[in-house]
């Protein structure tokens, strides 16, 4: 992590010796991470890195699927591996958000896509364990020490709206549990959340309030295990300390919440939020914080900092212009209010093709810095279920990454969106196209991949650098060529950044008169120039037509 290093001359009067002398006293402030402003890479975990052959093949799941659909190889370790090879350091990565990871239906289904496994994860069959696809409980604890010790979080993946879908090998949960019908219309409140997403997707009853027994196969499968008593025990100890009924939707809350306790993940993306009720994630994010709570004092040497535990929900069409309300057809629900920190915004890939850059990044920072205050919104460009990317054929990544890693906003890295991995995977049918194996071989040989992706790597370590990029104010200081600063401000840390875009190459001039004194020495993250402040102007000499400049 950069430290930004204040040097203060202290002139000490010694009484007892010959002569004074001047000592340079070295004050020294690490950069605060925010969430507000981090950078977080999206990978689906069976398709990003394999880092262990042996688990590849799991109860049995060996009937062919449709292309891309079913499970390719990548897991935990691979992940693990990553880190460890500083790949997301080099790429300016904070936070690291996996597809879930828990046990994922046995069998497969059809829908009209082609035979398919739970290779994404979304389809859960046991909240309590780790699908051996993905590895391990103990691979999951390196991965988040790991993670940790190369100062990245690590988002889980929370469903609590439905189960895996109904197959041969995998049973319906009781209708105390879940419902299968209606489908949801997507006109009203009602036809959002008390309904099924998709046919043959258990919507789990999470309005009701009725105690329910435990599902007989989860019984059945637990005692085989060896552990039904214990998780029994676990789960009265829940009940009782919080007094809740034993709802369906609280069993999931502390199956979930134990990843927080045992392994001190940092927060949540939440699947399907609009789809449950808004007092669930209320209460919801209740139990996370005592969780977090719990784990930082149990554990002291391994809390990263003061930072609460994270919750960013998937309201499927919210956009940041709408503030905090979404409006669900006949009503507008408040999904921040004691729930969420933030929410993925689904808009900016329109926005950057619709409005000048300049009016985006004013609108969203206006928004950030008025309306979501104390809040946020989770940027992004490409993703796993969006089947009209701002790029699908891949033609603009300098582009892609200049306008997403300089947005106002936590920004959301895809997976392969910073080597240019294809989104147009010829034989796939729907969302199967944007989920390919992660190209390393281009990374590894292709010239003009390393050149994208050296491009990523720039912004996005000059992101992780600043925090003012995401979280601070915006303000434009001139628009031909295109220049803006960013200032941010928490307690006694300051950090202010001045961005040049679609600059001429060779030498360019920029005017920092209001923002820097004469004298300032800068830097050009982009292309490593320094050079000093005169007469309110910073010149670089580069071969680039971006300049990140900040204070040396």
């Amino acid at each position: 992590m950069k430290k930004i290093v204040a040097f203060l001359i202290v002139i000490i009067s010694l009484s007892n010796c010959k002569e004074k002398s001047a000592q340079i006293k070295e004050t020294i402030q690490e950069t605060p991470f925010v969430w507000e402003g981090a950078n977080v890479y999206f990978l689906l975990t069976d398709r990003f890195n394999n880092g262990n052959t042996s688990n590849d093949v799991n109860f049995n799941r060996t009937e062919e699927t449709g292309k891309l659909r079913g499970f390719e190889g990548g897991d935990i370790k691979g992940i693990t591996q990553k880190i460890e090879e500083g790949y997301f350091t080099n790429l300016g990565i904070s936070a690291i958000w996996m597809t879930p990871i828990v046990e994922q239906i046995h069998g497969g289904t059809d829908e009209g896509t082609g035979f398919s496994y739970g290779f994404h994860g979304y389809w859960t069959s046991d909240w309590t364990a780790i699908d051996p696809n993905f590895g391990t409980t103990e691979d999951l604890k390196e991965l988040v020490e790991v993670a940790h010790r190369n100062g990245i979080r690590i988002l889980l993946d929370a469903v609590i709206n439905h189960t895996g879908p109904v197959t041969e090998k995998d049973p319906v949960w009781p209708d105390e549990w879940v419902r299968t019908e209606p489908p949801c219309d997507f006109k009203s409140y009602k036809g959002t959340t008390m309904c099924t997403l998709v046919e043959n997707l258990p919507d789990i009853k999470t309005e009701s309030n009725d105690a329910v027994e435990l599902p007989p196969q989860l019984i059945e499968k637990w005692k085989a295990e060896g552990r039904y008593n214990q998780e029994v025990a676990e789960l009265d100890d829940f009940f009782e300390r919080t007094g809740h009924p034993r709802a369906p939707r609280f069993y999931i809350m502390k199956w979930l919440t134990d990843y927080i306790t045992e392994f001190g993940i940092d927060g949540y993306r939440v699947d399907t939020v609009k789809h449950t009720e808004e007092f669930v994630w209320q209460e919801f994010k209740k139990e996370c914080e005592y969780a977090f709570t719990e784990f930082k004092k149990n554990n002291p040497e391994k809390v990263l900092d003061d930072n609460p535990f994270y919750l960013v929900g998937e309201v499927y069409n919210y956009n940041i212009s709408s503030g905090k309300l979404f409006d669900i057809g006949d009503k507008k629900v408040n999904y921040f209010d004691d729930a969420f920190h933030s929410l993925i915004n689904f808009e900016l890939k329109w926005n950057i093709k619709q409005k000048s850059t300049e009016d985006v990044f004013k609108e969203y920072s206006n928004i950030l810095s008025s309306d979501l205050k104390g809040h946020g919104t989770l940027n992004y460009l490409s993703s796993h279920d969006d089947g009209q990317p701002f790029d699908a054929a891949r033609e603009k990544p300098f582009e892609t990454a200049t306008k997403l890693l300089l947005c106002p906003g936590t920004s959301q890295v895809y997976y392969g969106d910073e080597s240019a991995r294809s989104l147009i995977i010829e034989g796939t049918v729907g969302d199967a196209t944007l989920r390919s194996k992660m190209n390393w071989d281009d990374i590894q040989n292709d010239s003009k991949t390393k050149e994208i992706l050296a491009h990523w790597q720039k912004l996005g370590k000059f992101r992780a650098n600043h925090p003012a990029i995401g979280a601070g104010i915006h303000q434009m200081i001139s628009q031909n060529p295109y220049v803006f600063s960013r200032s941010y401000t928490k307690a006694n840390f300051s950090d202010l950044v001045v961005v040049g875009l679609d600059l001429p190459k060779g030498e360019k001039t920029i005017d920092v008169s209001k923002l820097l004194k004469d004298g300032d020495q800068v830097h050009d993250f982009y292309s490593g120039y320094r050079t000093e402040v005169k007469n309110g102007k910073a010149t670089i000499n580069s071969d680039y037509n971006i300049v990140l400049l900040e204070k040396a």
